[in-house]
């Protein structure tokens, strides 16, 4: 299948804005007659290159993508001055710390937070 014919979910099936965010994109799936491809990042994180093609596709830095909330940040890397590439290969190394689900179609990315900026790609 061609990858234009595509849509990827980075997904966390425990979250609930994950959920949410994934049921608006198969809703559009299922619309267009696209395939869905589900990733669950936490047991198949993305290397630091599909992060940073990524960011690029959303349109914002590391630092926008990171959930600060997380224990795993708070002790490990608030407060530190961090260049975009730390941050990357903090969320590599420790995929929880990437907010969800980030729902990819062609060369273009969002968020889906809240679930319907899924239509932002269509």
């Amino acid at each position: 299948m061609n990858i234009m014919n595509k849509i990827i979910v980075w997904h966390n099936p425990r979250c609930r804005k994950s959920r949410e965010g994934l049921a608006a994109t198969q809703k559009v799936a299922e619309e267009k007659d696209l395939e869905l491809d589900i990733r669950k990042y936490l047991d198949n994180p993305p290397s630091e290159k599909e992060l940073d093609t990524t960011l690029k596709m959303l349109k914002i830095n590391a630092m926008d993508l990171v959930r600060t909330k997380e224990a795993i940040w708070k002790e490990n890397f608030k407060g530190k001055d961090l260049s975009e590439k730390e941050i990357i290969q903090a969320m590599t190394k420790y995929p929880k710390l990437i907010e969800r689900p980030v729902v990819i179609f062609g060369d273009k990315a969002v968020l889906a937070r809240p679930a319907e900026k899924v239509y932002e790609l269509f």
